[in-house]
Parts: structure tokens; sequence; C-alpha cells
């Protein structure tokens, strides 16, 4: 039980008459660690700059860099006031639970009596905040406090956007009209295994414009529809070129956030173009001409440089580029996206790709998931609606036409029908459930035979069972496939090459152990207690030692999988990417420790580092869900926390689930409440990105 804190100093009742006491409260707060020191620094440094500054100002201030600390882009008033201490965490929810008041209502007692309009008023300073011009260091917009340099961002995406979209949208030539029919359909010769053919209609409408979304859950045909999206674009570039003139390709650029996400996206494009995905195409040979050599991470494809916020390509120094194609854009936080659209050129396009249910980025920001948060019932237009049944001969549902619906809404198209899980799979089921907040569905899941879903049940902390399941894969023999560690362990020892082989064979024995690591993989929704990550780690390496699968259990050691945890450029290693320790001989006899990674097309290749190179890195026999996107296992185990977090999410579990292609489990210690509370809580980020528009 959390201990009752000692009483704090000052006394609330009198916090707000003087910003001394403020800042003295804020000492308390962050001794506590209720806040961070840089939330402290912030308000201190702006009342020493402005000692006459109102007292709830200087609150405020500390409260807005909470949040942006938490991933919110602005201090919402009329939200905070709705339930001060839930919303701001403050105390947080795991001590508010063993407090008695005063602790239970710190904030409520503070900001009692306050309405939205009150406390804007209260705030009013015009050395340190107006609504938006000149330079103050806090803007208030519509009821929400910002800093000025996110207030900047958001403003500035919502306005490029709206400007993107409205790009080749020329409805007095119509010659695309006409063409299009005829495009598509030699793109989409086989049916849509649901009702609609959403992915001609995703392709349709990116055609049409020069920002799209497609957003959808695991399988439903992203990548594809991309790939057949360029095949289109390319098409048109072709047609329309002059005639005795070689057809101009177009300049493609594949992206992701993170160096794992890049990868995998290489994966899944390759995959797709050898099973044919745009051999219907009569330009099908021109995008495969014109498609990169291999996905940049964003940081790469901008040009990072050291120390610095700002990039290379900016709207000085645009990207040489016609389509910008970026994966798994739920991870994409609101500086990188800025930063990302004032980087294209003028003309063009952008594409955006990526599951709206899944976490939001860790920094500032949950772009993918606000412009999608209608996209589940369309809120096309009737013109819309017209226009595709005579381009695609698709018919959208009556439901979801909307005769108040906005631009954006015609930019964003939903896949719904997943290729990966079908009607018998667990998995899929478990996703859908859960992103739906189906509690009751939830609780009868389990009990419906499928195949490829399991739980295993923690009881009085007895470890054995979580053991067993991350060596061996599964609790019961005959669960035969479910792998777990010893997989890719038995792989790595029974297939080194003997000394004397070949440099080659060490790079094929690389590639086999990783992609046989890559087949199960433990998730943690948290980093710190009995069952997060860090403790995880441990036992599990400990587990494995014991097994004798390792031959230790910490420093570097043969087998240990590790995960770069910041970009490093020198080496060519990015955030997220997952490398095995292994041994490669040396001159004079013997062999010497490397870490294996794969090359940056992750397809062909190895890259061999020496640990002692790698400072970044961490062991990641466990990972949290949030280091997990971008990734995709054939077996994945979530495990719960005993006790219920403000951060275990329904975004989170979802996000976990999805992980896995062909099994998943999911670990707890025996209280049901615990799931039940995390499909209820969801990610709840405040920004006016949608107010912009």
């Amino acid at each position: 039980m959390t201990t009752k804190p000692e009483p704090l100093e000052p006394h609330l009742d009198s916090v707000l008459e003087q910003s001394e006491r403020v800042i003295d409260l804020l000492n308390d707060w962050r001794r506590r660690q209720w806040i961070r020191p840089l939330d402290l620094a912030f308000s201190s440094f702006l009342l020493k700059e402005c000692p006459d500054a109102p007292p709830l100002l200087i609150l405020s201030s500390a409260l807005l860099s909470h949040q942006l600390g938490r991933g919110h882009v602005c201090l919402d008033l009329n939200a905070t006031l709705l339930g001060p201490s839930e919303v701001l965490h403050i105390p947080p929810i795991g001590e508010m639970l063993g407090m008695k008041a005063p602790f239970e209502g710190i904030l409520d007692i503070l900001l009692k009596g306050l309405t939205a309009d009150l406390w804007a008023k209260r705030l009013q300073y015009e050395a340190l905040i107006s609504s938006g011009a000149g330079s103050t260091p806090l803007v208030l917009e519509r009821g929400r406090l910002y800093f000025r340099r996110y207030w900047a961002y958001e403003k500035g995406v919502r306005t490029l956007i709206d400007q993107r979209i409205g790009l080749f949208i020329d409805h007095s030539d119509p010659t695309l009209d006409r063409e299009l029919p005829r495009r598509l359909n030699s793109l989409f010769q086989s049916s849509a295994i649901g009702p609609i053919h959403w992915q001609k209609i995703a392709c349709a409408l990116a055609a049409r414009q020069g920002f799209t979304i497609i957003t959808g859950g695991p399988g439903t045909g992203k990548t594809t529809s991309v790939l057949k999206l360029l095949a289109l674009l390319q098409s048109i570039q072709s047609e329309e070129s002059e005639p005795q003139k070689p057809s101009p390709r177009l300049r493609i650029q594949l992206a992701a956030p993170t160096g794992k996400a890049a990868q995998r996206l290489n994966t899944s494009i390759s995959k797709s173009i050898r099973q044919g995905a745009i051999d219907p195409s009569q330009h099908a040979e021109k995008v495969l001409e014109a498609m990169p050599q291999k996905a940049l991470t964003l940081h790469r494809l901008l040009g990072y440089q050291a120390g610095s916020r700002q990039f290379r390509h900016n709207q000085h120094h645009p990207l040489p580029i016609d389509v910008l194609v970026i994966d798994e854009a739920s991870m994409i936080d609101l500086e990188m996206m800025h930063a990302v659209l004032l980087a294209l050129p003028a003309n063009a396009r952008l594409i955006l790709l990526g599951d709206k249910d899944q976490l939001a980025s860790v920094e500032a920001g949950t772009i993918l998931g606000e412009m999608c948060q209608r996209a589940h019932k369309g809120h096309y237009s009737f013109e819309i609606q017209e226009w595709l049944l005579k381009v695609t001969g698709e018919a959208l549902p009556k439901e979801m036409i909307d005769p108040a619906s906005t631009p954006l809404d015609q930019a964003i198209v939903m896949l719904r029908d997943s290729h990966r899980f079908k009607e018998d799979s667990g998995i899929g089921a478990l996703g859908r459930t859960i992103r739906d907040g189906d509690l009751q569905a939830l609780h009868g899941l389990w009990g419906e035979g499928y195949r490829d879903i399991a739980v295993v049940q923690m009881i009085d902390n007895d470890i054995k069972p979580l053991q067993r399941l991350v060596i061996e894969g599964q609790l019961l023999l005959e669960e035969e496939g479910r792998y777990g560690y010893r997989h890719y362990l038995e792989t790595l020892h029974q297939d080194e090459p003997s000394r004397d082989a070949h440099p080659e064979d060490f790079s094929a024995w690389a590639l086999k152990v990783l992609e046989a690591h890559s087949a199960f993989q433990v998730l943690a929704g948290v980093r710190k207690g009995a069952f997060g990550v860090d403790a995880l780690n441990t036992l599990i390496a400990e587990s494995l030692h014991q097994e004798g699968l390792l031959s230790a259990s910490d420093g570097w050691y043969l087998g240990r999988p590790v995960m770069v945890i910041r970009n490093d450029y020198a080496l060519g290693l990015m955030n997220g990417d997952i490398g095995i320790t292994l041994r490669l001989p040396v001159e004079g006899g013997g062999s010497a420790l490397r870490v294996a990674f794969p090359n940056e097309e992750g397809t062909h290749g190895v890259r061999w580092v020496l640990p002692s190179r790698l400072r970044d890195v961490e062991t990641v026999f466990a990972l949290t869900v949030h280091k997990s996107q971008g990734s995709e296992f054939a077996h994945t185990a979530l495990i719960l926390p005993p006790h219920h977090t403000g951060i275990m999410t329904r975004e989170l579990l979802y996000t976990g689930v999805t992980r896995a292609s062909e099994w998943f489990t999911l670990v707890h210690t025996g209280d049901q409440s615990i799931l039940q509370k995390t499909v209820l809580q969801r990610v709840e980020r405040h920004s006016g990105l949608i107010a912009h528009g």
C-alpha cells in the first residue's frame, strides 16, 4: 500500500494567492516525482523573468509542461476542469488509490470554482501569453494553452495537409475520370473479399488528390493497396508524357518512423512484388524500376543533423521526390509530421499508411488517430459517392454518406477486410473485440475453442508457468508449433558453421538465427515492477541459463538479443533494430563475439558489429509494447502487470495482440479486472489539430 505523504506546504487554500507559493507546491510535487524537474524549471524561469506574473499562470505553465511530457500537445482547460486529478494524473493514479483527502483531489481543490472562461481570463499577462500574435512563449487559443512552438507545429500541419488535399483535383478536365475505370479494373482483376472493394476505393481517392490516409488493421492490404496505387500513378504519368519521348519515372520514396518499421516495410513490399501484386498493370515494369531500393527512417530521409532540431531538407531545400509513402504512421509525432510536410515539394503526393487503433507516438501528438477518428463511419460527401460509383463501380453504404462531411474525410480510407486473420482466427477476433471495447465478447472469447490464442495464469506469483512459456512456447505438449526462445537458441547451436567455413556461411547462419528469433517475443505493458520489462529480461535470461541454453545471463554472451534504442548513423543502425550476439572465428585461433544485424534492405546479408561499439542497446527477451510497434512475430506473449496503471490502455493491448501473426498468449496473475480496466481505458491526448480545420 502506498505510504501516506507528509503534509503539503503551503496549504492548498492559499497557494494561488502568490506565485512563490505555487513554486513551493511545485517543488513538493517534484520531490514526490509527480512532475518532472523540467516542469518545475520552466515555471521557475517564467517567474524569474516576470515576478508579477499571475500565480495561476505559473501553475498552468507547469501543468502544460507536464502534459507535454505525457504526449499531450496542449493543456485543454475545459477537459481538465471535468476531472483535474484524473486528466493530469497528479498525483499518479497508483498513489491516488492509497491516499485520503485532501490528497485525492489536490488539483480539484486548487482549481475549484474555475470555469474555462474564468481560467483563461486569469491567465492574461501580455509578456508571456497571447492568442498567437507576437512571440510570447505561451499561446492560448480556443480554450487550449500551448507552448508557442507546438501551437505553430499544429497550425502548420493542419494548414499544409489541407493545402495538399486540394492538389490534382481538377473537375474541368474529364480525362482522369474517363480513364480511371479502365486503369483500376486492370489493377483489380480479382474481386474483393468483402462486400466493398476498399482497396480499389483507396487507389481511386489517392489518385484524385495530394494527401491520402489508408488505415486498417493487420492484414487488410495496406501494402498491396499502395503498390497498386503506385502502378496507377505511374500509368497516369506515362500516358500524360509527350509523344516520342520516354515516359518519365515517378520519383518514389518509402519511409517509416523507426528502423525496424522501415525494415518491415521493405520486407512487405518485396513480398507483395514477388507475389505479383501489380502484375495486371501494363506499367508494372516501370513501377518496379521506380521503386526505391529500401525504405528509410524519417530522420535519414529528411537529413538528420546531430545536435539540432533542424533537418537538411525543409521548405527551402525540398526532397527530390514525387510520391512519399510513410508506413506505421501512428508512430509519427506532431513535430516530425510538421518537418515532413515542410520538406515535401509543392506538387508531391503524401500517402500515410497505418492502423488508427494502435498506440500513438511516444512524443507529443497522435496525428493518425486524430485524423482518422471519423474513418469507421466514412463521412463521405454525396459528390464523392457519385464519383466513386462512376470510376470504381463500388457503391458506398448510405450510412457512410454525410452532408456535413469535410475535405479531410474524403482523404481517408479505412480497409476493413483482413486477409491475414480468417473467420476462425482467435487473434483476429480478439483484436476486434479489444478495438471495439466489447467486454462481454471478450469474457467469452477464451472459451470458444480458438487454437491460436491461449491464457497463462500465474497463481500466487508462481512463475513456473511463465518460465515454461518463454522457454518452450507452450504449456501443453499437444500445442506443437508455438515457438518459445528454445527455438532460436537451438538453431544457433545446431547450425553454427565450423571454424573454417566460408564467411558467407556465417552470414547465412546469422540470418537463420535472426529469423528464428523473430518467431517469438515476450511483450510487457510496463517497464518497472515485478512483471515489467526490466525484471522480465533478468528473469528470462536466468531461466534460459539454468536450462543450459545460455552460457551466462548478464554482460555480453552468446545468444544475447539486443535492441538499438537510439539512432546510430555512424554504424548505420536505427532505433528499433534487433541483433543477436554470435561468435566468429578470429585470426590466430579462437573466436570472438559479434552482434549480427540484418542489413538495411532487410532481405540480404548481415552487418557484424563489435559489442564494444554498441552503447545504446538493451537486452530484449522482453519488449515494451511501444517498442514492438512496426514489428511482427509468429508467437507473441503479452504479460499484464498485477495492478492496473494509467498507461495500460485499450490501444496498448490491441497493439500487443496484433503483433502476433500465428499465436498469441496472454499472461496474467488472475485478476480479470486488470484486463477489463485496460480495455475500457482509452488513450486521450489533448490537441486542437481537428479544430484548426
